[in-house]
């Protein structure tokens, strides 16, 4: 039988606590990760460690402050995610365009001061960067969230609108970084470039043989980056005479699963991990 009076005081004070803590608990700890790149925007938001929402918006420098916010406010809305619980705003940026833009947007959304990451914190990581003013925070933050992760010679292979091979030692040496034109940089200026060669969406071909014009780009430009990839890997881990553990991430980074032979892992979140990762070493 239960018992009347005290024990249920009790109970409904153990009650109010585990719910008290529980609440607190979900509150804290949350952080907002900002990545402005030449293409895209992506953000998450992320909780003690777990990527709870993520998005990709177009980079636009003719939108305003007021325009970002609007978009801010309507992904909030449908993430269920409360602004109010946002205890921190990380931002990397390669088009310095838009960092006013975010640093008024971050104030007045979330009543938060962003910590803008830039070369000036380099020195507090434990990486050691070869020309720091000379690579992007992108390109840090990729081999920050390497480094932490993988403990082990690593190449970080980032799909965005430049195709980016950054090589890092199990030390933590960013050893080198080559560079070339992204595969959707390539779809547009082949579009951009001929009379009569269309956009396409990239996917996976059918065929290497194309049998219509979409097939055939997405062949040329999938199956081919494959080959320029492999061959980078090839030719990287031969000077340096190691095998490197490859991580592919960027927006395109999916197109290429099972098209590269030496793609070990697949990381959607990289450059965000990283971002977070050197935001709570400096703060």
């Amino acid at each position: 039988m239960y018992k009347k009076g005290l024990d249920n005081k009790l109970f409904d004070h153990r009650s109010f606590l585990v719910l008290f803590r529980f609440f607190v608990s979900e509150t804290k700890n949350m952080q907002l990760i900002i990545d402005i790149g030449n293409t895209n925007i992506v953000f998450g938001i992320n909780q003690d460690g777990v990527w709870k929402q993520s998005w990709r918006i177009r980079t636009d420098t003719k939108k305003t402050a007021d325009e970002y916010e609007v978009i801010f406010r309507s992904l909030f809305s449908s993430g269920k995610i409360c602004k109010n619980e946002i205890k921190k705003v990380i931002l990397s940026s390669v088009v310095p365009a838009l960092n006013d833009d975010f640093r008024e947007l971050t104030e007045r959304f979330l009543n938060q001061k962003v910590l803008l990451i830039k070369p000036d914190v380099y020195d507090r990581l434990p990486i050691k960067i070869l020309n720091p003013y000379q690579i992007g925070t992108d390109l840090v933050a990729n081999a920050m969230a390497a480094y932490s992760k993988f403990k082990k010679p690593c190449m970080v292979i980032d799909f965005g609108t430049a195709l980016t091979f950054l090589t890092i030692s199990g030390s933590g040496e960013i050893l080198g970084v080559a560079i070339a034109p992204g595969m959707g940089t390539a779809v547009r200026s082949l579009a951009g470039e001929t009379a009569q060669l269309p956009y396409v969406q990239l996917a996976q071909p059918p065929s290497v043989l194309g049998k219509n014009t979409v097939h055939a780009i997405q062949s040329g430009v999938v199956i081919g980056y494959a080959g320029l990839v492999d061959r980078m890997i090839e030719r990287t881990e031969a000077e340096l005479k190691q095998k490197l553990y490859v991580i592919a991430t960027g927006g395109l980074s999916g197109v290429l699963d099972g098209q590269s032979s030496r793609i070990t892992h697949f990381e959607a979140n990289l450059t965000l991990d990283g971002l977070k990762i050197i935001g709570d070493l400096i703060e």
